[in-house]
């Protein structure tokens, strides 16, 4: 069983634009908030973080996006990065199953900024870099992978 992108949209309010999807992934809730709430997961799959204080308010730099704050931390569920320059990420997870996991990604951006067809294959990129369940039969993590 591998994850899958089971919705995207896109809303425009004004010169507001909100990306939405729901990722379901088959890995559990603590192998997907490294993927996006560590320097080192988001670095493997999106881009390289230059600094991030994992805590509310704390400072954080997300290159070729620029810096901004924490503005959303709950351990384990929501990390969430205000940029300047980037707008707001929101990485909200659920439990789906006993061993799978819910990403509710949000991108909320002015102006011109990141594609859905451009955050699709990002979260495609999210979706490999965690592999496959370690414990189903013939399934093995991809190199490099969380197990």
């Amino acid at each position: 069983m591998s994850g899958s992108i089971e919705q995207g949209t896109s809303q425009t309010h004004g010169n507001t634009h909100i990306l939405h999807f729901l990722v379901r992934v088959p890995r559990p809730m603590q192998d997907v908030w490294a993927a996006v709430a560590t320097p080192e997961g988001i670095g493997r799959w999106f881009t390289a973080v230059d600094v991030l204080e994992p805590r509310l308010d704390g400072p954080v730099t997300l290159r070729d996006l620029g810096a901004g704050r924490v503005t959303a931390w709950d351990v384990d569920r929501v990390a969430e990065y205000t940029l300047d320059s980037g707008g707001r990420l929101r990485f909200h997870l659920e439990r789906d199953g006993d061993e799978g996991s819910v990403l509710r990604f949000t991108h909320e951006f002015q102006g011109e900024g990141e594609s859905q067809s451009g955050w699709h294959t990002r979260l495609e990129r999210l979706i490999e870099h965690l592999g496959y369940p370690a414990d189903l039969p013939g399934q093995e993590p991809l190199p490099g992978q969380f197990t």
